[in-house]
């Protein structure tokens, strides 16, 4: 494969990061989710994270958008896989969860798998 102009590989590497950080948010937000009610459910939508949240993920789709103009979908696809690794780290690094051998091997194997497919 072509080397990637660095914009679509930008792209290609901040979409995931987007996503991963909406995650992290909608983690968040059911922390503070109301109950299954009408009120519950009015006051969970307006959580200032899960609206954060959902710009971010938005924001994310446009550019995944402009990313899918540049390079073809079997491309550009595999880039998602990198939210396996990032937002379980994100998760480890802000809301204290634990990371295992295991997720540290899963990481490895998608990263290589990664550079394989887009070798």
């Amino acid at each position: 494969m072509n080397a990637l102009p660095l914009p679509v590989l930008a792209g290609l590497v901040l979409t995931p990061l987007l996503i991963s950080a909406g995650q992290i948010l909608f983690k968040l937000t059911s922390a503070r989710a109301g109950a299954l009610s009408a009120s519950g459910l009015l006051s969970t939508l307006m959580d200032p994270y899960l609206i954060v949240a959902l710009a971010i993920y938005g924001l994310g789709t446009i550019v995944w958008v402009y990313v899918l103009k540049a390079v073809p979908l079997t491309v550009a696809y595999p880039f998602m896989a990198l939210t396996f690794c990032v937002v379980p780290l994100l998760a480890w690094m802000l809301l204290g969860e634990t990371l295992s051998l295991r997720y540290m091997l899963g990481t490895g194997l998608i990263v290589a798998g990664l550079l394989v497919v887009n070798a």
